[in-house]
């Protein structure tokens, strides 16, 4: 994952100067503008959502489910990314301009990175865990416990953070005429072995996810049995999980692959041009992931759905499900009633 397109700490200092002085590649007031309205609208949706659930995820000390943890963690992962939103805002309104220095300019590179590849970890484990629920309800009770959802999560952050530890220790910010530039806002370095890196930090997790939700489709469609409301929640959950890879990451990984393919060939300027734009707008949709979350943990997280209800005075959503009939277990209607 070490590397995604990024700038490493030996061969920055040769490229630094040719990445910010190329004409091509500079955004236009008109495009400065919209990016900064973007990033304005995404910062308070964001903010507002993520930290409310947060908040409500906290107010609860029960130990939940293990898609509570989950969405915890991704909540904290959006919280994270939202924090350098308002960089970005002031270097668009400044017209390309980064006024904060060099320690900044990674940081906000290192948060952007965090926040995007422990989101879709923690999207995957989602995933992982509604096939478990589903598929597996019985046999997969002793292995879907918060704490062992807990440890995955560390352990997901870890690898992630030093992952992108490079991102912190090699020089990331170039004067270009009266402008300083922060190379970390769309000016990547279009590294060879960024493709290497493409595979194992977004395919293996999407196809993964992929999986999980086919899988998870063909029991639905196999069981007869499955309470419909259970059968409508579960398939809200896929389609909202899904939309956010396809959104969000999608784009910004293809276009990754194309553009370290397409700077090797020496692209003229009206290519280069195309490239750095589509650079800035992958990355826009890349960040609007942190807005579209709260969406995923209303269908997906009881505990947040109901306090949510109370707090705008709707009706409380029933804790438990209607029995699923037939002869299935206790277990297993335990389980399903996690959707």
């Amino acid at each position: 994952m070490t590397g995604l397109g990024l700038e490493g700490a030996s061969g920055l200092a040769a490229n630094r100067s040719l990445a910010a002085a190329d004409p091509c590649g500079r955004e236009t007031r008109l495009e400065n503008v919209l990016l900064a309205s973007f990033y304005l609208l995404d910062f308070l949706l964001a903010f507002l959502g993520n930290a409310l659930a947060l908040w409500l995820f906290l107010r609860d000390r029960r130990a939940g489910t293990p898609a509570d943890v989950f969405l915890l963690h991704l909540a904290l992962a959006d919280l994270a990314a939202v924090l350098a939103l308002p960089a970005r805002l002031v270097y668009h309104f400044s017209g390309s301009h980064w006024p904060f220095g060099e320690v900044p300019c990674r940081l906000a590179g290192f948060l952007f990175y965090l926040n995007m590849y422990a989101s879709i970890y923690f999207l995957t484990c989602i995933s992982a865990d509604r096939f478990l629920a589903i598929v597996h309800p019985v046999r997969s009770l002793k292995l879907r416990r918060p704490r062992y959802a807990h440890l995955a999560c560390a352990f997901l952050w870890a690898v992630v953070a030093v992952a992108m530890a490079p991102l912190l220790l090699s020089p990331q910010t170039v004067r270009s005429g009266r402008a300083v530039v922060c190379l970390q806002l769309y000016r990547e370095k279009a590294s060879p072995h960024a493709l290497v890196s493409l595979a194992v930090a977004f395919a293996f997790p999407f196809v993964t996810t992929v999986t999980c939700y086919l899988l998870i489709l063909r029991s639905l469609r196999r069981g007869p049995r499955v309470d419909a409301r259970l059968r409508g929640r579960a398939v809200r959950t896929i389609a909202l999980v899904l939309a956010i890879f396809l959104v969000c990451f999608l784009p910004y990984h293809a276009h990754r692959a194309v553009y370290v393919l397409r700077r090797h060939r020496s692209p003229s300027c009206a290519a280069r041009r195309a490239l750095a734009l589509g650079n800035r707008l992958t990355s826009c949709l890349t960040s609007l992931n942190g807005a579209l979350d709260p969406v995923v943990y209303f269908f997906v997280a009881e505990k947040f759905r109901s306090t949510l209800c109370s707090l705008l005075g709707g009706p409380r959503p029933s804790g438990r499900p209607p029995s699923l009939g037939g002869r299935t277990t206790e277990s297993s209607v335990s389980a399903r009633s996690e959707l």
